[in-house]
Protein backbone atom coordinates (compact mmCIF):
# COMPACT_ATOMS: atom_id res chain seq x y z
CA UNK A 1 0.00 0.00 0.00
CA UNK A 2 1.09 3.13 -1.10
CA UNK A 3 2.03 5.48 2.10
CA UNK A 4 1.05 8.67 -0.07
CA UNK A 5 -2.47 7.05 -1.38
CA UNK A 6 -3.36 6.64 2.98
CA UNK A 7 -2.65 9.58 3.91
CA UNK A 8 -4.70 11.27 0.98
CA UNK A 9 -7.39 8.94 1.54
CA UNK A 10 -7.41 9.48 5.54
CA UNK A 11 -7.04 13.53 5.14
CA UNK A 12 -10.44 12.89 2.92
CA UNK A 13 -12.06 10.86 5.60
CA UNK A 14 -11.14 12.26 8.57
CA UNK A 15 -10.74 8.20 9.44
CA UNK A 16 -7.48 6.43 9.65
CA UNK A 17 -6.57 3.86 6.76
CA UNK A 18 -5.31 0.29 7.70
CA UNK A 19 -4.71 -1.06 3.85
CA UNK A 20 -5.60 -0.11 0.35
CA UNK A 21 -5.78 -2.95 -2.28
CA UNK A 22 -6.80 -1.61 -5.98
CA UNK A 23 -9.58 -3.85 -7.33
CA UNK A 24 -10.03 -3.01 -10.36
CA UNK A 25 -10.70 0.27 -13.11
CA UNK A 26 -13.43 1.99 -15.03
CA UNK A 27 -13.87 5.22 -17.08
CA UNK A 28 -9.89 6.27 -16.28
CA UNK A 29 -10.64 6.05 -12.66
CA UNK A 30 -9.00 3.52 -10.34
CA UNK A 31 -11.26 1.37 -7.79
CA UNK A 32 -10.01 0.23 -4.30
CA UNK A 33 -10.95 -1.65 -1.15
CA UNK A 34 -10.37 0.31 1.96
CA UNK A 35 -9.80 -1.00 5.55
CA UNK A 36 -10.10 2.06 7.69
CA UNK A 37 -8.42 1.28 11.70
CA UNK A 38 -11.68 1.37 13.06
CA UNK A 39 -12.75 -1.55 11.10
CA UNK A 40 -14.87 0.19 8.74
CA UNK A 41 -14.28 -0.57 4.89
CA UNK A 42 -14.72 1.24 2.03
CA UNK A 43 -14.84 1.53 -1.88
CA UNK A 44 -12.32 4.06 -3.35
CA UNK A 45 -12.59 5.76 -6.86
CA UNK A 46 -9.46 7.96 -7.37
CA UNK A 47 -8.64 9.61 -11.01
CA UNK A 48 -6.07 7.94 -13.35
CA UNK A 49 -5.20 11.01 -15.06
CA UNK A 50 -6.21 14.74 -15.13
CA UNK A 51 -8.95 15.39 -13.34
CA UNK A 52 -9.80 18.07 -15.25
CA UNK A 53 -10.89 15.83 -17.73
CA UNK A 54 -14.22 15.56 -15.90
CA UNK A 55 -12.56 13.34 -12.51
CA UNK A 56 -13.69 16.18 -10.40
CA UNK A 57 -17.21 16.86 -11.54
CA UNK A 58 -17.73 13.29 -11.79
CA UNK A 59 -17.03 12.42 -8.28
CA UNK A 60 -18.57 15.61 -6.99
CA UNK A 61 -21.49 15.08 -8.94
CA UNK A 62 -21.75 11.27 -7.36
CA UNK A 63 -20.88 12.20 -4.00
CA UNK A 64 -24.07 14.94 -4.28
CA UNK A 65 -26.12 12.43 -5.95
CA UNK A 66 -25.78 9.76 -3.32
CA UNK A 67 -26.43 11.85 -0.73
CA UNK A 68 -29.44 13.73 -1.94
CA UNK A 69 -31.05 10.12 -2.46
CA UNK A 70 -29.76 9.26 1.02
CA UNK A 71 -31.63 11.73 2.37
CA UNK A 72 -35.40 10.20 1.12
CA UNK A 73 -34.26 6.92 3.12
CA UNK A 74 -36.35 4.96 0.58
CA UNK A 75 -33.70 2.99 -1.03
CA UNK A 76 -30.35 1.72 0.88
CA UNK A 77 -27.39 4.09 -0.40
CA UNK A 78 -23.60 4.08 0.36
CA UNK A 79 -22.99 6.58 2.92
CA UNK A 80 -20.28 9.05 1.34
CA UNK A 81 -17.18 9.44 3.34
CA UNK A 82 -15.00 11.85 1.42
CA UNK A 83 -14.93 13.50 -1.99
CA UNK A 84 -13.05 15.94 -3.67
CA UNK A 85 -11.94 16.74 -7.18
CA UNK A 86 -9.52 13.85 -7.44
CA UNK A 87 -11.53 10.84 -5.15
CA UNK A 88 -14.41 9.52 -3.95
CA UNK A 89 -15.12 7.39 -1.05
CA UNK A 90 -17.61 5.36 0.60
CA UNK A 91 -18.77 3.08 2.55
CA UNK A 92 -18.51 -0.86 1.41
CA UNK A 93 -21.33 -2.46 0.84
CA UNK A 94 -21.97 -5.45 2.74
CA UNK A 95 -22.26 -8.81 0.62
CA UNK A 96 -22.53 -6.97 -2.10
CA UNK A 97 -22.07 -10.07 -4.43
CA UNK A 98 -25.34 -11.58 -3.29
CA UNK A 99 -27.82 -12.45 -5.73
CA UNK A 100 -31.52 -10.90 -6.57
CA UNK A 101 -34.44 -12.64 -5.28
CA UNK A 102 -38.07 -12.44 -6.58
CA UNK A 103 -38.17 -11.42 -2.44
CA UNK A 104 -35.67 -8.81 -2.88
CA UNK A 105 -36.99 -7.24 -6.46
CA UNK A 106 -40.25 -6.76 -4.82
CA UNK A 107 -39.01 -4.71 -2.41
CA UNK A 108 -36.76 -2.85 -4.18
CA UNK A 109 -39.68 -2.01 -6.48
CA UNK A 110 -41.31 -1.12 -3.06
CA UNK A 111 -38.46 1.20 -2.08
CA UNK A 112 -38.32 2.73 -5.90
CA UNK A 113 -41.57 3.71 -5.65
CA UNK A 114 -40.68 5.33 -2.38
CA UNK A 115 -37.61 7.15 -3.24
CA UNK A 116 -39.47 8.92 -6.61
CA UNK A 117 -42.19 9.99 -4.10
CA UNK A 118 -40.25 11.52 -2.01
CA UNK A 119 -39.60 13.93 -4.80
CA UNK A 120 -37.49 17.02 -6.16
CA UNK A 121 -37.93 20.65 -6.86
CA UNK A 122 -37.67 21.05 -10.59
CA UNK A 123 -36.28 19.11 -13.39
CA UNK A 124 -33.33 19.49 -12.96
CA UNK A 125 -30.83 19.52 -10.21
CA UNK A 126 -28.76 22.42 -8.26
CA UNK A 127 -25.06 20.60 -9.30
CA UNK A 128 -23.39 19.71 -13.15
CA UNK A 129 -24.14 16.26 -13.81
CA UNK A 130 -22.22 13.53 -15.34
CA UNK A 131 -22.82 10.48 -17.17
CA UNK A 132 -20.37 7.57 -17.25
CA UNK A 133 -17.56 10.09 -18.76
CA UNK A 134 -20.05 12.57 -20.19
CA UNK A 135 -21.21 15.66 -18.85
CA UNK A 136 -25.32 16.21 -17.93
CA UNK A 137 -27.10 19.49 -17.91
CA UNK A 138 -28.85 19.83 -14.92
CA UNK A 139 -30.71 23.31 -15.61
CA UNK A 140 -33.63 23.41 -13.45
CA UNK A 141 -37.17 23.29 -15.33
CA UNK A 142 -40.83 23.49 -15.17
CA UNK A 143 -42.01 21.38 -18.02
CA UNK A 144 -40.50 17.68 -18.12
CA UNK A 145 -41.22 17.72 -21.91
CA UNK A 146 -39.35 20.84 -22.68
CA UNK A 147 -36.76 20.04 -19.64
CA UNK A 148 -35.81 16.59 -21.59
CA UNK A 149 -35.65 17.92 -25.29
CA UNK A 150 -33.14 21.13 -23.84
CA UNK A 151 -30.85 19.11 -21.74
CA UNK A 152 -31.61 15.30 -22.23
CA UNK A 153 -32.15 14.41 -25.84
CA UNK A 154 -30.62 17.40 -27.71
CA UNK A 155 -27.43 17.90 -26.67
CA UNK A 156 -26.53 14.34 -27.06
CA UNK A 157 -28.16 13.82 -30.47
CA UNK A 158 -26.02 16.74 -31.26
CA UNK A 159 -22.48 15.33 -29.95
CA UNK A 160 -23.83 11.95 -31.49
CA UNK A 161 -24.31 13.40 -35.25
CA UNK A 162 -21.16 15.71 -35.23
CA UNK A 163 -19.25 12.82 -34.65
CA UNK A 164 -20.83 10.77 -37.55
CA UNK A 165 -21.90 7.97 -35.06
CA UNK A 166 -26.15 8.37 -36.73
CA UNK A 167 -27.36 8.72 -40.11
CA UNK A 168 -29.26 11.34 -41.52
CA UNK A 169 -32.33 9.59 -41.33
CA UNK A 170 -31.54 8.35 -37.30
CA UNK A 171 -31.41 11.86 -36.72
CA UNK A 172 -34.57 12.73 -38.41
CA UNK A 173 -36.37 9.96 -36.30
CA UNK A 174 -34.86 11.51 -33.04
CA UNK A 175 -35.62 15.11 -34.11
CA UNK A 176 -39.48 14.29 -34.62
CA UNK A 177 -39.80 12.46 -31.33
CA UNK A 178 -38.24 16.10 -29.86
CA UNK A 179 -40.98 18.45 -32.46
CA UNK A 180 -43.47 15.86 -30.65
CA UNK A 181 -42.62 15.57 -26.86
CA UNK A 182 -45.38 17.10 -25.43
CA UNK A 183 -47.96 14.82 -27.04
CA UNK A 184 -45.40 11.59 -26.32
CA UNK A 185 -44.83 12.26 -22.56
CA UNK A 186 -48.17 10.95 -21.26
CA UNK A 187 -49.99 12.73 -18.13
CA UNK A 188 -48.10 15.45 -16.91
CA UNK A 189 -46.16 14.11 -13.68
CA UNK A 190 -44.20 16.26 -11.17
CA UNK A 191 -40.78 16.10 -10.56
CA UNK A 192 -39.62 12.69 -8.75
CA UNK A 193 -36.66 12.00 -7.43
CA UNK A 194 -34.62 9.81 -9.53
CA UNK A 195 -31.35 7.84 -9.72
CA UNK A 196 -31.00 8.83 -13.37
CA UNK A 197 -28.70 5.82 -14.69
CA UNK A 198 -30.67 3.11 -12.98
CA UNK A 199 -29.91 -0.34 -14.69
CA UNK A 200 -29.04 -3.30 -13.54
CA UNK A 201 -25.45 -2.95 -13.04
CA UNK A 202 -26.22 0.27 -10.81
CA UNK A 203 -28.21 -1.89 -8.32
CA UNK A 204 -26.26 -4.54 -5.74
CA UNK A 205 -27.79 -6.71 -3.78
CA UNK A 206 -27.51 -7.27 0.00
CA UNK A 207 -29.45 -8.19 3.22
CA UNK A 208 -32.35 -8.91 0.95
CA UNK A 209 -32.55 -5.02 -0.63
CA UNK A 210 -31.40 -3.65 -3.85
CA UNK A 211 -28.83 -0.74 -3.06
CA UNK A 212 -28.16 2.14 -5.50
CA UNK A 213 -24.92 3.11 -6.93
CA UNK A 214 -23.38 5.55 -8.90
CA UNK A 215 -26.21 7.81 -9.67
CA UNK A 216 -26.90 10.53 -12.05
CA UNK A 217 -29.61 11.89 -9.54
CA UNK A 218 -31.83 14.53 -10.71
CA UNK A 219 -34.75 15.37 -10.32
CA UNK A 220 -36.80 13.80 -13.17
CA UNK A 221 -39.74 11.93 -14.48
CA UNK A 222 -39.97 8.77 -12.96
CA UNK A 223 -40.98 6.38 -15.77
CA UNK A 224 -36.95 7.10 -16.59
CA UNK A 225 -35.59 4.77 -14.19
CA UNK A 226 -38.21 2.08 -15.02
CA UNK A 227 -37.02 2.56 -18.55
CA UNK A 228 -33.19 1.78 -17.26
CA UNK A 229 -34.57 -1.25 -15.67
CA UNK A 230 -35.72 -2.81 -18.46
CA UNK A 231 -32.76 -1.49 -21.25
CA UNK A 232 -30.37 -3.85 -20.22
CA UNK A 233 -32.42 -6.33 -18.30
CA UNK A 234 -33.35 -6.21 -14.81
CA UNK A 235 -33.36 -9.15 -12.78
CA UNK A 236 -36.56 -10.36 -11.52
CA UNK A 237 -38.19 -7.19 -13.29
CA UNK A 238 -41.71 -8.25 -12.82
CA UNK A 239 -41.57 -8.80 -9.09
CA UNK A 240 -39.92 -4.92 -8.61
CA UNK A 241 -42.67 -3.86 -10.98
CA UNK A 242 -45.42 -5.22 -8.89
CA UNK A 243 -43.88 -4.27 -5.95
CA UNK A 244 -43.26 -0.32 -7.32
CA UNK A 245 -47.44 -0.14 -8.78
CA UNK A 246 -48.33 -1.72 -5.25
CA UNK A 247 -46.63 1.08 -3.60
CA UNK A 248 -47.28 4.04 -5.91
CA UNK A 249 -49.70 3.40 -9.05
CA UNK A 250 -48.13 4.20 -12.35
CA UNK A 251 -49.79 6.55 -15.22
CA UNK A 252 -51.69 4.64 -17.81
CA UNK A 253 -50.26 3.69 -20.91
CA UNK A 254 -46.64 4.03 -19.05
CA UNK A 255 -45.27 0.96 -21.02
CA UNK A 256 -45.46 2.31 -24.37
CA UNK A 257 -43.68 5.47 -23.01
CA UNK A 258 -40.41 3.32 -22.16
CA UNK A 259 -39.08 3.56 -25.49
CA UNK A 260 -39.23 7.53 -25.27
CA UNK A 261 -37.48 7.20 -21.51
CA UNK A 262 -34.54 5.09 -22.97
CA UNK A 263 -33.73 6.65 -26.26
CA UNK A 264 -31.69 9.24 -23.72
CA UNK A 265 -29.69 6.01 -22.52
CA UNK A 266 -29.23 4.87 -26.16
CA UNK A 267 -27.91 8.36 -27.04
CA UNK A 268 -25.15 8.56 -24.42
CA UNK A 269 -24.34 5.04 -25.58
CA UNK A 270 -23.73 6.02 -29.25
CA UNK A 271 -21.67 8.51 -27.86
CA UNK A 272 -19.58 6.67 -25.67
CA UNK A 273 -19.09 3.33 -27.27
CA UNK A 274 -19.74 4.10 -31.13
CA UNK A 275 -21.97 3.33 -33.78
CA UNK A 276 -23.10 0.12 -32.90
CA UNK A 277 -26.19 1.48 -30.98
CA UNK A 278 -27.11 3.82 -33.69
CA UNK A 279 -29.80 0.83 -34.77
CA UNK A 280 -31.31 0.72 -30.82
CA UNK A 281 -31.73 4.70 -31.21
CA UNK A 282 -33.24 4.34 -34.51
CA UNK A 283 -36.03 1.61 -33.28
CA UNK A 284 -36.16 3.59 -29.77
CA UNK A 285 -37.13 6.73 -31.83
CA UNK A 286 -39.57 4.86 -34.26
CA UNK A 287 -41.56 3.28 -31.51
CA UNK A 288 -41.85 6.34 -29.12
CA UNK A 289 -43.55 7.83 -32.49
CA UNK A 290 -45.86 4.76 -32.72
CA UNK A 291 -47.02 4.94 -29.48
Amino acid sequence: MSSELADRIARLTGLPVRSVRPVGAQHGYQHLEIAFADGTRGFGKIHQSNPENGGGRAFTAEANGLRWLAEARAVPIPEVLGADDTALIISMIPEADSQASTHAAHRFGVDLARLHAAGADSFGAPWPGVIASLPLDNTPGESWPEWYAEYRLEPFLRLAASAGLLRDEDVSLVEAVISRLASLAGPPEPPSRIHGDCWSGNILWSGGRGWLIDPAAHGGHRETDLAMLALFGAPYLPAVLEGYAETVPLAAGWQDRVPLHQLHPLLVHVCLFGESYRPAVSAAARSALSA
